[in-house]
């Protein structure tokens, strides 16, 4: 029986996307849920399993294509056998499997990693895994090519391979030590997208940005107090961006335009409050969305965004994760950054940007005392957001955040 391979459903938002690359090729046998293909969006990158077990008898599109929803991509034989891999006789027993730790297979790692290897020709079995349950990670890739420790078992691509249009966009491509090298190396879809939505909400968006401080040793204190307790109970750890989410949202309520969007001559009020929280990907930049985040409470919230980061480093983001979102929180602040102005996430109407937390000198009550600042700023269109509920808007945040009780009590 002949089991048709298609595109998955795309969203709306999402035109068409590129096969990035084949994990089998036509009259190999494989298994059902295995991995058969990588097709990237302008989003996110998805695998393609297998229906069935049988021999995937023909493909359609080559490395490379784009394809749209529902389109045909290959073919697979149901219970069929590879004509290359008899089925063996009754004297004659199968074969023991090899271990699939250091096999040099495959399929149980990341997309990120598996372009990796395709790339730059790579045995698994040569290269330390440092990941969770012995998995190989990017890391360890990039580790491995830089101390050049093996010489790449696998041969070479021939010069007639169907070329890879989608390179990994943080693939920093690895260069000869000669003086004054390059190399051209295609944008993702991804990074495309994103240089896109900039461009789009710069020229687009009357964008202006209010700043701000907050005194973050309350929260500090909280956590201080609380971290073990609430690892404990929850199993989750308690950071600093359940405080910042649970204020936004507390503070979206106060001023709505800030939920808001524009959509031509119209303004969109959202009931809902869909918190967006920008993650660094090995893609790059992605915004999973963090949904009716006013129901949620602190560990609901810690553990919602945990999730997006593990998601994030092994690919797993799905579509439904980066749809939607009425107001986007970034932390540059990990980075080391100490002020920036976030770039507004079309068609939202703000976003805020959390910074490092340094020791400055302040003054309170007239005296001279030293407390963990951190600079917030909010980028806002607007169009629809006056300079005075931008700035009312942060300053409720702050006030929230210095005395966080407020949140526990919705005061």
């Amino acid at each position: 029986m002949s089991i048709e391979v298609v595109v998955p459903n795309l969203p709306e938002s999402v035109a068409d996307a590129t096969l990035v690359t084949w994990h089998k090729k036509a009259g190999d046998t494989i298994l059902k849920d295995e991995n058969l293909v990588d097709l990237e969006t302008d989003k996110v990158v998805l695998e393609v399993p297998a229906l069935a077990d049988g021999v995937l008898a023909e493909i359609f599109e080559p490395e490379g294509a784009t394809v749209l929803s529902g389109q045909l991509i290959a073919k697979i034989e149901e219970g069929a056998v590879s004509s290359s891999e008899p089925e063996p006789t009754a004297t004659e027993a199968p074969a023991e499997l090899p271990a699939e730790k250091n096999s040099g297979s495959t399929a149980a790692l990341s997309p990120a990693v598996r372009k990796l290897v395709a790339e730059h020709n790579l045995d698994t079995s040569q290269i330390q895994a440092t990941g969770k349950g012995g998995r190989i990670t990017k890391t360890d890739i990039l580790k491995h090519l830089q101390t050049g420790s093996t010489v790449n078992a696998a041969p070479a691509q021939a010069a007639t391979a169907a070329p890879t249009q989608a390179t990994e966009a943080s693939s920093v491509p690895i260069l000869p030590s000669s003086d004054r090298a390059e190399q051209r190396v295609p944008m993702t879809r991804l990074r495309a997208k994103v240089a896109e939505r900039l461009i789009q909400a710069q020229q687009n968006t009357a964008m202006l940005t209010t700043f701000n401080e907050v005194n973050m040793q309350p929260i500090m204190d909280i956590r201080s107090k609380y971290k073990d307790t609430f690892l404990k109970v929850h199993e989750t750890k308690l950071g600093f961006m359940s405080f910042f989410v649970k204020a936004a949202v507390e503070s979206l309520k106060l001023y709505p335009a800030v939920n808001a969007s524009v959509d031509e001559n119209d303004i969109i009020y959202h009931g809902y409050y869909d918190i967006g929280i920008a993650v660094s990907s090995p893609r790059g930049l992605v915004v999973p969305v963090l949904r009716d985040a006013d129901l949620k409470n602190f560990a609901a919230i810690e553990s919602g965004i945990a999730g997006f980061g593990a998601k994030a480093r092994d690919g797993k983001l799905g579509l439904d994760d980066l749809t939607g979102g009425t107001f986007t929180i970034t932390n540059g602040g990990i980075f080391g950054s100490m002020m920036s102005t976030p770039i507004l996430n079309p068609p939202q109407s703000a976003i805020l940007g959390m910074h490092a937390i340094n020791q400055r000198v302040m003054v309170e009550n007239g005296e001279m005392v030293i407390r963990p600042m951190m600079y917030l700023a909010l980028s806002y269109d607007h169009r629809i957001i006056d300079g005075k509920e931008a700035v009312s808007f942060l300053v409720t945040i702050k006030d929230f955040l210095e005395d966080p009780s407020r949140l526990l009590l919705n005061v």
